[in-house]
């Protein structure tokens, strides 16, 4: 009995099979990463959720409760600045800005302290190390020295906080830190401009500053001083506090 031939074309077809398995293989591999990834929802938005606290005012974001501790802390260490520039500032356009620091870190402390409280935050009772270190150069400055150091510190401090104060105020959902971020913008842009009106104010080394950390650089000579008056603006005086709660949803 012959043999069975060889059926032409077994190894041909198998070979192909092969090859379409192996590419619809690559094909699912490629696919199934981007189904996951649209079937489910970013690590940024389970981030943001874990830290998103429900009260009784709104949701209060992780950037909500920063806000708040930065409030505290610009006051903890700008109020006693202010005093400094009271006493030691060799201009009345010092002393003044001194006096607006003063006056408008003890009425924004007084309101983020209430906004604590009401919300269930724990606040610092010091200024950071950053902080400390501020104003112990400003404690070691005497005469324009001081002056220079003083305007511009400080108005980088109130640059970067200003900043932080925009983005929460686009964002929050909650009506205490919307208040409270109203409160700080007053406060703050009231102590930027008042801070430019020393004359002081090294604009170009300020840019360069915004873009990095650590203490402002001034031109080393004291050059022109040259005060200005602020043009008519609000007083710093903070509106009465928000203490209500949302209304409930019909």
């Amino acid at each position: 009995m012959r043999p069975r031939p060889p059926v032409q074309g077994r190894g041909i077809f198998s070979g192909t099979g092969i090859i379409i398995t192996g590419l619809a293989a690559t094909l699912v591999a490629l696919i199934y990463p981007v189904w996951t990834y649209t079937d489910q929802p970013s690590a940024g938005a389970d981030v943001l959720n874990a830290q998103t606290v429900a009260t009784q005012y709104g949701p209060l974001s992780a950037l909500d409760q920063e806000f708040i501790t930065k409030v505290r802390l610009a006051g903890l260490w700008e109020l006693p600045a202010g005093q400094q520039a009271q006493q030691k500032g060799t201009t009345e356009a010092v002393r003044t800005a001194g006096q607006h620091l003063v006056e408008g870190h003890t009425l924004l402390d007084q309101r983020v302290r209430d906004v604590a409280a009401k919300l269930g935050l724990s606040l610092p009772n010091e200024p950071n190390d950053q902080q400390k270190g501020w104003l112990a150069e400003l404690n070691a400055a005497q005469g324009v020295d001081f002056d220079r150091k003083f305007a511009n510190i400080l108005r980088l401090a109130h640059g970067r906080v200003f900043s932080l104060v925009a983005q929460v105020r686009a964002g929050t959902q909650n009506s205490l830190v919307r208040a409270l971020a109203d409160d700080a913008n007053t406060t703050v842009l009231d102590h930027i401009r008042i801070l430019e009106a020393t004359g002081y104010v090294d604009f170009d080394a300020l840019a360069r500053d915004l873009t990095a950390t650590g203490t402002p650089t001034p031109a080393a000579g004291p050059g022109t001083v040259v005060p200005v008056t602020p043009s008519p603006y609000p007083s710093h005086t903070l509106p009465p506090a928000a203490s209500s709660p949302l209304p409930a949803a019909s």
